[in-house]
């Protein structure tokens, strides 16, 4: 048997220490992020009893991070990735403390944690772009979607156990005890990627200075002009904006499928559990050859995920399904994450990344308010189910207009890279 044909190796890319270093940096910042999210909320809702200041959580923080993301992706192909990575996660640290001193007394100035959530989004929308671009640099070709499967792994499991590990917090230690053990774990995220080498830096820019819009033009320029980077980000962002149903779970648990609370937590949850267990297999499997058609067909696997939970009236069959969603998308997120590693150069992989971040972001948080915008015009299980259909639509239309990506196998572009990278060497 050649070599060709041998079984990936699982532990590729852990035994390269900037991996193991970005995968603890990533999982301690990815449980500090959702337990944050889970404490304030929580916090915010107890002091108000206004679900529209939960609203305002969201907005005051979506709206720095997406609007600065440009920029953020501007500076870090112009400066040190990992200085811009190590400053904004500082300030991460310092405003989770700054939430519990806020929160020592019986009193709790909500202004205060507002604008201190404003600053977090701002330091996201330097840092997100900084730290993709970062991973990208760091992470050996010849193994990043064996290190694409395993981050986006701990990504997954970090978003699982993060609300819980909040929410303990929350309980046991109250706010202000919740807000330190934040801040440790971003002090944990903090000191995993000062340990990461900083290896494989590009060769900073030559000559007169590149004015600071025509480097963001030349950014989204770049990704205009390449079918299948501009077609995987747009998949993920229609997929999620049309074919999302996290915003409508209250609903379905309440008035549809009758289940409670606990049963609300049990349908969160599933979307997590399949991605989990399929990012896992992806370490052992990883979907290089025919990724094109892999992705394709996991948006599609999405899209009549979504339209079997809509018409499901059993608690099961809704678990099932949104297994399988989370699944599918799971696929797809490690075959984006791979290619947008391996078809941007480097010295464009922050900006490259800051375009990605608002396709993202965009699909998130658009993507709630079109679910109950659309629930409102047409009903929540029709609301739900013609947003699949349209998620199928939208794949075959990519399959049919965009043969590049169809075509893309990640096994040619990866030994592609590795060949650039041992000429340059």
């Amino acid at each position: 048997m050649t070599s060709s044909h041998a079984r990936p190796d699982s532990l590729a890319a852990l035994r390269f220490p900037a991996v193991r270093w970005l995968l603890l940096s990533g999982t301690a910042e990815g449980l500090a992020a959702r337990a944050l999210a889970v404490v304030i909320g929580y916090q915010l809702y107890r002091v108000t009893h206004s679900p529209l200041s939960l609203g305002w959580l969201g907005l005051v923080e979506a709206i720095p991070a997406l609007g600065l993301a440009l920029f953020g992706g501007h500076f870090a192909d112009r400066q040190g990735r990992k200085n811009i990575v190590l400053v904004t996660r500082a300030i991460m640290l310092l405003t989770a403390l700054g939430m519990a001193l806020f929160s020592t007394g019986e009193t709790v100035s909500l202004a205060a944690l507002y604008a201190l959530v404003f600053v977090s989004g701002l330091a996201r929308g330097f840092g997100d772009p900084a730290a993709s671009a970062f991973e990208m640099q760091v992470v050996p070709s010849a193994v990043y979607v064996n290190a694409a499967s395993w981050l986006g792994s701990a990504g997954l499991a970090a978003s699982m156990l993060g609300p819980a590990v909040g929410g303990f917090a929350f309980d046991v230690l109250h706010a202000h005890g919740a807000y330190l053990l934040i801040a440790a774990l971003q002090g944990v995220a903090l000191a995993s990627i000062w340990r990461v080498p900083n290896i494989g830096t590009p060769p900073a820019p030559q000559g007169t200075p590149e004015p600071i819009w025509d480097s963001i033009r030349e950014g989204l320029t770049f990704v205009g002009r390449d079918p299948v980077l501009l077609g995987s980000m747009a998949l993920d962002l229609f997929a999620v904006l049309f074919g999302g149903a996290v915003a409508l779970l209250p609903i379905f648990a309440d008035d549809i499928l009758k289940v409670g609370a606990k049963g609300l937590g049990f349908l969160v949850a599933a979307p997590s559990v399949g991605a989990l267990l399929v990012t896992l297999w992806a370490t052992r499997f990883p979907p290089t050859r025919g990724a094109g058609c892999t992705l394709l067909l996991s948006v599609a696997g999405f899209g009549v995920s979504i339209i079997v939970f809509a018409l499901s009236q059993a608690l099961w069959l809704s678990l099932l399904a949104l297994v399988f969603s989370g699944g599918f998308d799971g696929i797809s997120m490690v075959i984006r994450r791979s290619i947008l590693r391996l078809r941007t150069p480097a010295h464009l992989r922050g900006r490259v990344a800051s375009v990605s971040m608002i396709f993202i972001g965009s699909s998130n948080e658009i993507g709630a308010f079109e679910s109950g915008f659309a629930a409102n015009l047409l009903g929540t299980v029709r609301s739900v189910w013609l947003g699949g259909l349209v998620t199928l639509v939208v794949v075959a239309v990519s399959a049919w207009r965009l043969p590049e990506l169809r075509r893309l196998s990640l096994e040619e572009l990866n030994a592609g890279e590795l060949g650039e990278e041992q000429e340059g060497a």
